[in-house]
């Protein structure tokens, strides 16, 4: 049968059409290149080992390298100011902390605006923080640690690993709180500021938990208290510090961002991409290992964390007075 002439035009265009609509679908397909990941911290801590995590788990199920790309230094705002300052592409993404909540306003001049600058595209977890003191200390719970820490008012020290840190913001919000006057010395990392309570040359210490758990089990440290809303899994016994200050948390969290203005449909693809890792059984046990839980959520969620964050550390660090080195 011989087809009609503008009808046998119309199927040959359309032949010659399918390859390069594939091509193009092809093209424009996510991600079809590595992408990057901006971390504010050297490399073999906390939040490079999540990142990692997140990292590997996007690459599986992606199929394209998820890159770990270090930049520390000023607090994070090195890293923060590098993605912010990217193509909103999806390549380009940042490992986001508390930190960058802090910084809004422990930082009087940035060149950026974390709120305004940076898509959230969704939270990973949450980082809980022990109160810690030296097994020696006579306060054996909370409450007796309030009493005594009121009865001695600055005459006791808490320690930090430095000016700004979730451990610092903690216990100045603590002391707040608690209405308790303890004095603040920053350290130059965590590791330092343990190694004086542990000799008993400071009270008290705000840390991590994979960072004195290893005391706390060998019963060199003393556990008071978690800092979050609820108890810690590897610390199930130890009470939380709100159940003797009513309406106290202090967390860290890690998240993943983008810079404004990037795709709805990447930030979406890559939000329920970390949902699903953060789903999966290992994914769990290894979180929960390393002293964190989960926080899935949309992107609107996170950056509901991220301005309720910004605006609940703004007061404490304005009430403290406190600078950043």
């Amino acid at each position: 049968m011989k087809l009609p002439r503008r009808q046998f035009l119309q199927l040959a265009a359309g032949a010659i059409a399918l390859p390069n609509v594939s091509r193009i679908a092809k093209a424009q397909a996510y991600p079809a290149r590595p992408v990057r990941i901006l971390v504010g911290y050297a490399a073999g801590g906390g939040v490079d080992v999540i990142a990692r995590l997140i990292g590997q788990r996007l690459s599986e199920r992606l199929g394209q390298p998820f890159i770990i790309e270090n930049r520390p230094g000023a607090g994070t705002n090195i890293a923060t100011e590098a993605v912010v300052r990217s193509p909103p592409d999806g390549y380009t993404l940042l490992l986001a902390t508390g930190a960058n909540a802090v910084n809004a306003t422990l930082y009087e001049k940035l060149n950026f605006d974390f709120m305004h600058d940076v898509a959230p595209i969704g939270s990973i977890v949450r980082v809980t923080l022990v109160m810690v003191v030296n097994p020696s200390f006579p306060a054996k719970s909370l409450p007796e640690f309030i009493t005594y820490a009121k009865a001695n008012s600055a005459k006791m020290s808490v320690a930090s690993g430095g000016v700004g840190g979730p451990d610092h913001l903690s216990g100045e919000l603590f002391k707040v709180m608690a209405g308790v006057n303890i004095i603040h010395v920053p350290y130059r990392g965590l590791a330092p500021a343990l190694t004086d309570l542990l000799g008993e040359q400071v009270q008290v210490v705000f840390s991590t938990v994979p960072a004195a758990i290893e005391y706390i089990k060998a019963g060199k440290l003393r556990a008071l208290a978690v800092t979050t809303a609820t108890r810690s899994g590897l610390l199930p016994d130890v009470p939380t510090v709100s159940e003797t200050v009513p309406g106290f948390e202090a967390s860290q969290w890690y998240g993943v961002g983008a810079p404004k203005n990037t795709p709805a449909g990447i930030v979406d693809q890559l939000n329920r991409e970390i949902n699903a890792a953060l789903a999966d059984a290992n994914m769990k046990a290894r979180i929960a290992d390393l002293g964190c839980s989960g926080l899935p959520g949309s992107p609107a969620e996170f950056g509901q964390l991220i301005a309720a964050d910004t605006e609940k550390w703004a007061k404490v660090i304005r009430a403290a007075n406190i600078k950043a080195d």
